[in-house]
């Protein structure tokens, strides 16, 4: 791990990058919200350009193309719109391909119930701050903080705690500005990166997997990918560590660098 400010551009090192990719089957793996489109203060609103829709759907004709997200499967599906790329839903835990390919893990399964019980005591222990959104996805339960006063988000959190305490089999987990009760497994988006590449067969040395991501929960997938692929971060308003390889700016040099690819592999760029 290292500050973020010192992962070298992706942009600036564009020919290293293609050297590392000579004679290697790219495949992808992209995070959505601050990654494919920008972080907007309503989650329900972050949909997708039309500039990137077009790129994704022009990449996904030559790589193996995944997008994974801590969005729930069928919202982030509804914002893509694209048929010939893989999703990963809720970090991982819920994944649907193009050709009828499914995966859900097991065990989150069996703690649904527990979800449903955790969503009621978290609306109930909530309701009465101001600004607090509460998103279910079918595998989490989300608690966005952004529209609240700074000085009652150490309240908020501590009602999240509290409802975790009695659902030991639940944990947190954080994002940008969002607590999240998840299933307490040994399962992240690093995982769910690993189950796709024996899913598609793309284990071997001839493959690199490329995963973007912009959030700490993408840090799994990073690490995951260590001496075995490359892991490109977004930089976004909080300097952190990262264990990315290379970085990019924003959401447009997200694009910059899937045309980059496109024209690696014969396609043409905007």
């Amino acid at each position: 791990m290292r500050p973020m400010q010192e992962v070298p551009s992706a942009l600036a090192r564009r020919e290293e990058l293609l050297r590392r990719m000579e004679g290697r089957q790219v495949a992808l793996f992209l995070d959505y919200d601050g990654t494919l489109t920008p972080i907007v203060p309503d989650p329900d609103a972050a949909c997708l350009s039309e500039s990137m829709r077009s790129t994704l759907a022009e990449l996904a004709r030559r790589y193996p193309v995944a997008i994974v997200s801590g969005r729930d499967l069928r919202v982030l599906k509804g914002f893509v719109r694209l048929e010939g790329v893989l999703y990963a839903g809720s970090h991982g835990f819920d994944i649907e391909g193009p050709d009828g390919r499914e995966f859900q893990v097991e065990e989150a399964r069996a703690l649904l119930p527990e979800l449903d019980a955790a969503e009621r005591e978290l609306k109930a222990a909530l309701g009465g701050i101001p600004g607090v959104q509460l998103e279910r996805k079918r595998f989490s339960v989300a608690v966005h903080w952004r529209h609240v006063e700074e000085a009652r988000v150490p309240e908020v959190e501590r009602g999240v705690d509290a409802v975790l305490a009695r659902h030991p089999r639940l944990r947190k987990g954080g994002g940008k500005k969002v607590f999240e009760c998840l299933p307490a497994i040994d399962w992240h988006k690093g995982r769910a990166v690993e189950w796709l590449l024996r899913a598609l067969g793309l284990e071997g040395e001839g493959v690199l997997p490329v995963y973007v991501g912009d959030d700490l929960t993408d840090e799994n997938a990073f690490q995951m990918l260590r001496g075995r692929g490359l892991g490109l971060v977004v930089r976004g308003e909080v300097e952190r560590p990262t264990a990315a390889d290379f970085a990019l700016k924003n959401v447009e040099e997200v694009r910059q660098f899937l045309e980059l690819l496109i024209a690696r592999a014969g396609g043409t760029t905007r």
